[in-house]
């Protein structure tokens, strides 16, 4: 027979024992609870299925409060729903925390620099650009520029380019306005830099020693040799007493400048509109040191631009008295100085900005 005990006895039956029996296991639970932890997001769902699923520890401790005596059922009560507050609130505490840790982890910082960071390079034609005109700058040379749109005066007639010159013929160069009844108010794509030098020839008086870089266009088929649009640099040298000796010591410079002290030049007659006498001028093949091979085709010689000595009817044109100044140009294209100097075949690489062939030239600058 179960006793009717005033204070608590160890038989099992009483309800007095299940209810302290009660409190330890909420007290328990409780110390469980505020030290909760979880190391990623499956083991925190796997703690909230524990403690307050349907099957949970806490919903466990729910049933056995119908065995509590009425008058302590309001104070078990009040600490069962704190317990499970306090379950509730620490799982969504570790899971806001996680939430935090992705949404730092896939945070993208706009003011934090790449990673990692690519080093730029310049474009081979600049690099090579850069380089001539840094040789004839120490010579004294200054640098000059034009415009792209030129009409026929400075490009042609300036230059002593006569009127049924084929170079006039649209097979070579971009007409952008023509008038047949005066030639002298075309508008054309300059075909090369010269028109510089007019310009110059017509607002300054010698002495005059410039270098013109720029882009020229010229009507021709696209193909591994030749473009529509390319490089030069032009140079121009006027004053008294100038002589083609100047000129040939200039050039010779340039090239061992370029290409090694070991450099030999030639020149070969040669003509030009607007220079008499003219030459071609040709540098001892750099692969082979003049032996021949099958860069020179076995010549020992490879040509890279064209000199000779401003042409009297050029000065005049210009309003610049050929009986007192004399001057020599030379111009050469950029395109055939990189071939050269890095051995590229195509031209058509140059203008097509293909970031694998650019790569190559990162230690060029």
């Amino acid at each position: 027979m179960q006793p009717s005990c005033k204070k608590c006895c160890n038989f099992v039956g009483c309800k007095l024992n299940k209810t302290t029996m009660l409190l330890e296991k909420i007290e328990a639970l409780r110390g469980k609870l505020n030290e909760l932890k979880a190391d990623n997001e499956e083991a925190l769902e796997a703690l909230r299925i524990k403690y307050l699923s349907k099957k949970g520890e806490i919903t466990a401790l729910f049933a056995e409060f119908k065995d509590v005596p009425p008058e302590q059922k309001r104070e078990l009560g009040q600490k069962l729903n704190e317990i499970k507050t306090l379950a509730t609130e620490r799982i969504n505490a570790l899971r806001e925390s996680y939430k935090g840790q992705a949404k730092e982890q896939n945070k993208i910082d706009i003011t934090r620099p790449g990673f990692p960071a690519e080093v730029g390079t310049r474009h081979p034609l600049s690099v090579v650009r850069k380089q001539i005109i840094d040789i004839f700058t120490r010579l004294g040379f200054t640098l000059a520029e034009g415009p792209e749109v030129e009409d026929d005066w400075h490009v042609f007639s300036a230059l002593n380019f006569a009127a049924d010159h084929p170079a006039r013929d649209m097979q070579d160069t971009f007409f952008i306005e023509q008038n047949k009844d005066d030639v002298t108010r075309n508008i054309v794509l300059r075909s090369h830099t010269s028109s510089v030098q007019v310009r110059t020839m017509e607002r300054r008086q010698p002495p005059i020693r410039i270098i013109c870089p720029g882009r020229v266009y010229r009507n021709e088929a696209i193909t591994a040799r030749a473009h529509c649009f390319f490089h030069q640099i032009e140079g121009l040298y006027i004053d008294k007493g100038v002589t083609f000796a100047d000129l040939k010591q200039v050039l010779l410079h340039f090239a061992q400048e370029l290409y090694g002290p070991e450099t030999q030049i030639r020149l070969r007659p040669s003509y030009f509109p607007f220079t008499e006498p003219s030459a071609e001028m040709d540098v001892s093949c750099m692969l082979c040191g003049g032996e021949g091979c099958g860069f020179c085709k076995h010549t020992g010689w490879v040509e890279i631009l064209g000199c000779g000595m401003v042409d009297p009817a050029v000065l005049e044109a210009s309003g610049i008295d050929s009986t007192v100044y004399s001057g020599y140009a030379f111009g050469l294209g950029i395109e055939r100085i990189t071939n050269l100097k890095y051995m590229v075949k195509d031209l058509r690489m140059f203008s097509e900005n293909d970031v694998r062939f650019l790569d190559e030239f990162r230690s060029a600058h």
